[in-house]
């Protein structure tokens, strides 16, 4: 079986690679997946990027490129916020839509920091590293916790934090960042949406600042009622200003983020676009300067092609495969994977069999939303689809294990234990009431089960599938129409691998390998 993943993932990989045959330059977006609210920087002729993966751990992720186009995870700012029931998805609480939001990436002094908030513990983070690539990030948490702040080291060795929404504000921050000097928080623009007129649905957020040439440019995002999302930039001479705002990008809601430069001295705007259930996706938008103000796009619009080096997928640098066979000097989860909330690490191992991930239960919980130690990687555009093969000869009476699409809206394809039997079953949260659509009794050990997502011309759909040898598949149950939802969720669909008990702990399926195939092009 590992011999036949290996061939399947070459081949899949080989097809996912092959945008670089159908196109010489970058298209936009640069990454059809789930990575909002970027935050950028470039340290010699490498750029890194964090974003915001909110109830997801380990959090906080860190890419790098060496051309802003091809990305691979490098890094997360932690390995948990915060151990508390919120986080735990104990006692009735969770973190969903929430957890840690946007963050601000910045390199000063040969040190790299990174700064984030978040309402579940209501924090504001700063994490420091000498390595980004090498080492793990320091941790300073103080309060309260500070909306979209973006943190500054200003040329005469002071350090700001900005943040707010609508109206924006500023702070000094201690010498050694541990807090917000006491007496220096004021205002900092009365009205950062008004230049995007007096109608306004999302005041002015996203807050990221820099200081090009002696000026402080200030980055946000506003959207004025029945519009589109909108970027507005806010210019001073001074911290204290006077602040000059202006519109610099209208144009399919591509928004929120800043401004960074290449080696030879081009500039783009990073930003991204939400769309639909993939979530929220990057885009890069040629930037030039014009009496000291950046102006944004190709005569105001944003490209679908860049003067950059084309994309050679998202494998294995943003999600990958995984037929979960370890070598001493692995990690025992590749960066790709991300728990949703904390996991409970007893109850997880690729060691215990080799070759296999093994997810136990040790709660009883009443649907997948409640179930500790779902693991996730992305789903991605326009077309992916994952694969499992899982064994299921440990799991208990009333065990459910399997793979899904995740989020409220969520469907799953899996085993249910049920009077001593086994059913693959097909259960849709549609309605936000899980409903198990249809069951089908299971004689082996093991099942091939997938999911596959469309998201073509904004379809948004999932389907489910089950085989007993790998080859003839057939399809169960309904097609969810996935729905990214804000408040409740707040990101794009994932793939999930889940194990949760509904009557007795202690059952364990085992999951032989995992495969992502797909394609970014249209």
């Amino acid at each position: 079986m590992k011999l036949i993943f290996f061939i399947i993932f070459v081949s899949l990989f080989t097809a996912c690679s092959s945008r670089n045959s159908v196109h010489d330059k970058a298209q936009n977006p640069i990454i059809w997946a789930d990575v909002p609210d970027m935050s950028m920087i470039r340290v010699g002729d490498t750029y890194y990027m964090s974003s915001t993966t909110m109830h997801m751990n380990p959090g906080v992720p860190i890419m790098k490129s060496t051309d802003l186009v091809n990305w691979e995870l490098v890094s997360y700012a932690y390995e948990s916020l915060a151990d508390i029931d919120a986080m735990n998805l104990e006692n009735g609480k969770h973190a969903y839509g929430r957890g840690s939001w946007a963050s601000c990436l910045r390199f000063h002094n040969n040190k790299y920091y990174l700064s984030t908030f978040s309402s579940t513990t209501g924090k504001t983070y700063v994490f420091s590293t000498n390595s980004i690539e090498n080492e793990s990030w320091e941790q300073i948490s103080f309060e309260p916790s500070y909306h979209d702040n973006s943190l500054f080291f200003d040329t005469d060795g002071r350090t700001y934090l900005v943040w707010g929404n609508g109206k924006l504000f500023v702070a000094e921050l201690n010498s050694d960042l541990t807090g917000v000097k006491e007496g220096s928080e004021r205002v900092l623009i009365e009205n950062a949406s008004a230049p995007a007129g007096e109608n306004i649905m999302l005041g002015a957020e996203g807050s990221q600042l820099f200081k090009i040439n002696g000026k402080y440019y200030l980055f946000v995002i506003t959207w004025p009622r029945g519009g589109m999302r909108t970027v507005v930039v806010h210019r001073a001479d001074d911290m204290n200003g006077p602040w000059e705002g202006r519109v610099v990008l209208q144009d399919k809601g591509v928004a929120q983020g800043g401004l960074i430069d290449t080696p030879d001295g081009r500039w783009f705007a990073y930003l991204f676009r939400d769309f639909g259930a993939v979530g929220r996706i990057p885009y890069l938008v040629p930037l030039v300067w014009e009496n000291e103000w950046p102006v944004l796009g190709i005569d105001g619009t944003v490209p679908d092609s860049l003067d950059l080096p084309a994309s050679k997928g998202l494998m294995p640098g943003i999600v990958a495969s995984d037929d979960f066979s370890r070598k001493a000097a692995d990690r025992d989860l590749p960066l790709v994977w991300q728990w949703n909330h904390n996991p409970v690490n007893e109850l997880w191992s690729v060691h215990e069999r080799e070759g296999y991930l093994r997810l136990k239960t040790g709660k009883i919980v009443g649907e997948l939303q409640q179930a500790r130690n779902t693991l996730t990687q992305r789903t991605f555009g326009p077309q992916s689809s994952a694969e499992i093969l899982v064994e299921v000869t440990g799991m208990n009476e009333g065990d459910n294990a399997g793979i899904c699409a995740f989020q409220r809206k969520y469907g799953q394809v899996g085993v249910k234990i049920e009077n001593g039997k086994r059913f693959i079953v097909m259960v849709s949260n549609q309605t936000d009431i899980p409903t198990e659509i249809e069951s089908v009794a299971l004689n082996n050990d093991k099942v091939y089960l997938k999911v596959d997502c469309d998201y073509r011309n904004r379809a948004d759909l999932a389907h489910f599938y089950y085989s007993l040898d790998g080859k003839e598949w057939n399809k169960i149950g309904n097609e969810l129409k996935m729905q990214y939802t804000l408040m409740e969720h707040f990101m794009g669909y994932r793939f999930g691998l889940y194990n949760y008990a509904t009557q007795k702990q202690g059952g364990y399926a085992d999951f032989d390998y995992f495969t992502i195939s797909g394609s970014t092009e249209l």
